[in-house]
């Protein structure tokens, strides 16, 4: 095996798709082109991967660039893509859908093992199987319904607080949003519809886009696609839904909200949403033909310096998102129990207000609301704290840090007190990698994917 007998580690690149060039598509449509990079800058074969996973347990797709591919490995992969697309079309769910609330209280049950509603001539193929009674309240909170995806690598579905989902429809409606783009945020889409029924709050207009076909069976056409947020891909042409949606008619305004999965590669994903953005601008009127999309992205704050290289007009926010099925990703006020995930944005931060009865206060001089222990720093100019935690400033090294990091003369740095000392000698070199001959954004492991031995096969992720 060439991967035990070549121990090199490689990074790989991601390479954006070029226009007019067609990518081969595995089950989660069109593959992400990826080029290895040796630790020397030696550039190796390009190669093509799943988009979606990382993982070759979840879809083992490969294929060289250059490559030569025989008529019959094209047809036997398009038969395995057909085999993992839905049984039905969008439309042919929401027609079982309007049948299905059209029934009886006790004749609406839910098979758990196959994860669908089921009618009645149904129930007899599924009757060895586990299934449930469904109520009204159930049919409108269907993430509550369906099992969670948990491949965090991929698909996996943390679901907002209640808290933090009203948190945000009360900020964007706050902010005069009526249409909310949701990427992966199924909960958000509820909510809307929720708040809409209850007719106590500004309506507003949503549409789901997610890549978990299981949503298609309680939303029409116009409220759900399927769609693949790292490739930009909707696996059944829905993009007209999209450009409806993104037209802005008598008042109207949309801004997206999109939480990936946060082990997915921010460079793929900052080109969908900027694809989706391109989409917006072209559909307004000339006016603002150079604004951006309103968008806020929902990502772990330690991605902070990727998500702003790839897109330099977000900043990050000091609001903690909070997940009701996970398990460290809880709101608190203390040390590590806070939630590391925050709220990347274009919109001005001047004008989100955080909630102070959850610890957050105004800072008047950088005029934005931040978490409570995120003390300003006179000699930084900023309110420096990223994990929740109050920093402190590191007079030798004139910034603020992390406080359980301590200054090393050896190392002439801040770092934590058990850290390999010595190796750097005064120099901080790679952030990523530890190099002291680069620094972070020239680093080739900065695409958080990597390789070992040189067939490319065994693709794993940092």
């Amino acid at each position: 095996d060439m991967a035990e007998a070549d121990d090199e580690s490689f990074a790989l690149q991601l390479i954006l798709p070029e226009g007019g060039k067609t990518a081969p598509c595995c089950p989660h449509g069109p593959t992400l082109l990826f080029e290895k990079v040796s630790k020397r800058g030696e550039r190796g074969r390009r190669f093509y991967a799943c988009s979606a996973c990382r993982d070759r347990k979840d879809c083992n797709f490969f294929q060289w660039e250059d490559e030569k591919v025989s008529e019959a490995r094209l047809l036997a992969r398009e038969v395995k893509n057909q085999s993992k697309r839905p049984l039905l079309s969008q439309e042919e769910y929401h027609t079982r859908f309007t049948t299905f609330i059209s029934l009886p209280l006790d004749e609406k049950k839910f098979c758990q093992d196959c994860q669908i509603l089921l009618l009645p001539g149904e129930r007899e193929a599924h009757a060895s199987h586990r299934s449930t009674d469904v109520s009204a309240a159930q049919l409108r909170r269907p993430s509550a319904l369906l099992r969670p995806l948990d491949n965090k690598k991929s698909n996996a579905q943390y679901l907002f607080t209640d808290r933090s989902s009203h948190f945000l429809l009360d900020t964007l409606s706050a902010l005069g949003y009526t249409k909310l783009l949701c990427v992966g945020t199924p909960r958000l889409q509820e909510l809307i519809k929720l708040r809409n029924l209850e007719q106590k709050h500004k309506p507003m207009k949503s549409l789901l886009l997610d890549i978990d076909f299981r949503y298609a069976q309680f939303y029409s056409q116009d409220e759900f696609c399927h769609y693949n947020m790292f490739n930009h891909h909707f696996f059944g042409g829905e993009v007209g839904i999209l450009q409806a949606f993104l037209t802005e008619c008598d008042e109207e305004k949309v801004v997206m909200v999109a939480d990936p999965p946060f082990g997915g590669l921010v460079k793929a994903l900052a080109n969908s949403f900027c694809l989706i953005s391109r989409m917006w601008r072209k559909l307004q009127s000339s006016d603002g033909s150079n604004a951006d999309m309103p968008m806020m992205w929902i990502f772990p704050y330690f991605f902070e310096p990727r998500i702003l290289e790839c897109l330099p007009s977000f900043s990050m926010l000091d609001y903690q998102v909070g997940y009701d099925n996970h398990p460290l990703y809880k709101h608190g006020k203390t040390g590590r129990k806070q939630s590391p995930v925050r709220l990347f944005t274009n919109i001005s931060p001047k004008d989100i207000i955080l909630p102070k009865e959850e610890g957050y206060r105004f800072c008047s001089v950088c005029e934005r609301d931040v978490w409570c222990l995120n003390k300003h720093c006179a000699k930084c100019n900023v309110c420096p704290s990223k994990d929740g935690r109050e920093w402190k400033h590191c007079s030798a090294c004139q910034k603020c840090v992390k406080p359980s990091w301590r200054h090393c003369h050896s190392c002439g740095r801040c770092a934590l007190p058990d850290h390999p000392c010595g190796l750097s000698q005064g120099k901080e070199g790679c952030f990523n990698c530890g190099s002291l001959q680069h620094k972070r954004k020239a680093c080739i492991q900065s695409c958080v994917v990597y390789v070992y031995g040189d067939d490319g096969r065994n693709i794993d992720s940092s």
